[in-house]
């Protein structure tokens, strides 16, 4: 099936794929002077002394920001605030689709760290929490870090975080299918923007693990000169075994691969240098760093990708729906690791026979969002 050619008549026939709804009609003049003038002044007065208490005057109880600058759209890149919009409005319909979160697409003509951060901070006051999405890296981390510590809601780049996730819960799975564990595995992260960061952060503070990172320019190591601060900080979680040279170097004796990176990467003689039973997560889109029928001939016991006509999705959908609908559920302020850890092995708990092409449970399994929300507190 064309699915591009598809999605374009589609998305023209709708005018785009949300609307808002009313939570009551204005059927009578008393509604209108209850919700409108005049009686919403005093609504709007006793918040103006009590603003602590907007989630129970408000939809901030249950609204998300979904904020892209368009600088680093999966698949696509740099495209523009005006191309970024159809798929953050694709997230807003996840997030009512799968948490019933009212969420509301945003997209910045301003791409410079302070710039969005300031816009974030000023619109802030009128959500519940801040999904940030497809912001380049390496001004992604710092913008995510300054806004959680300066805003009183929950904020997530869940192309970090969504990601790491839902990689640790299919490796959770993944390691006991191959019958290994976390903490002996050695691993090849292959691409060092947002995702491939988050995931090493995650994995090493879940198991500390031996990881090896991977940029455009080969291992990531100390005796490097051309290392900005980010990459710098990963030496401290990864490289313990100071290994040099280009990803054939990094991948010999390996147990897991992990690709965030670009398609056609990773070759069957680079397969065959791995430890036995070795578990691939490619997850270049749309295209991976290898293809599963070809890892599987290399002799891959475990292949994820981020497509869904493969076993095995890694799919960001799988995770945030239920953090966030934990966090406004809870009132929590910050999303921290211990969360992202619990939200991992809640969906890993969800697959009861993990098997080689069954380490990843589908995004519309009964129970994923309240499996994670309930472990958000």
């Amino acid at each position: 099936m064309d699915y591009g050619k598809k999605s374009l008549a589609q998305h023209k026939k709708l005018a785009g794929k949300i609307s808002l709804s009313l939570k009551d009609d204005l059927s009578s003049k008393d509604k209108l002077s209850i919700y409108y003038t005049p009686g919403v002044a005093a609504v709007s007065s006793y918040l103006a002394i009590h603003p602590e208490e907007t989630k129970k005057y408000t939809w901030t109880n249950n609204n998300v920001a979904v904020i892209s600058d368009g600088s680093a759209v999966l698949g696509l890149g740099n495209i523009g605030p005006e191309g970024a919009l159809p798929v953050m409005e694709g997230k807003a319909m996840l997030f009512k689709n799968f948490a019933n979160i009212d969420a509301v697409p945003i997209v910045l003509n301003v791409h410079s760290v302070e710039e969005i951060i300031s816009t974030v901070k000023a619109i802030a006051p009128s959500f519940g929490g801040i999904n940030l999405e497809d912001i380049a890296a390496p001004q992604c981390f710092e913008i995510e870090e300054r806004l959680i510590k300066e805003l009183n809601i929950p904020v997530m780049h869940d192309d970090q975080h969504g990601t790491a996730v839902v990689v640790l819960a299919g490796l959770i799975n993944a390691a006991k299918v191959a019958k290994k564990k976390i903490k002996d595995m050695r691993i090849v992260v292959v691409g060092s923007g947002a995702a491939g960061i988050a995931i090493i952060k995650l994995l090493n503070s879940y198991a500390n693990p031996d990881i090896i990172a991977i940029d455009s320019k080969g291992i990531i190591h100390h005796e490097r000169g051309d290392l900005n601060h980010t990459k710098i900080e990963l030496l401290k979680m990864t490289n313990r075994r100071k290994v040099k040279g280009l990803l054939h170097h990094a991948l010999e004796g390996t147990d897991v691969f992990i690709g965030v990176s670009q398609p056609g990467l990773l070759t069957i003689d680079m397969i065959k240098s791995m430890n036995k039973d070795p578990i691939v997560f490619a997850m270049a889109n749309p295209i991976p760093e290898i293809m599963p029928d070809i890892a599987k001939k290399a002799g891959v016991k475990i292949m994820a990708t981020g497509r869904s006509d493969y076993p095995n999705q890694v799919n960001n959908a799988l995770a945030f729906p239920g953090i966030f609908r934990g966090a406004l559920d809870n009132n929590v302020r910050e999303i921290t690791t211990e969360h992202k850890i619990a939200a991992a092995e809640a969906i890993a708990k969800l697959v009861k026979n993990p098997s080689e092409e069954n380490i990843i449970p589908p995004v519309n399994t009964k129970n994923l969002v309240s499996s994670i929300s309930k472990l958000i507190i």
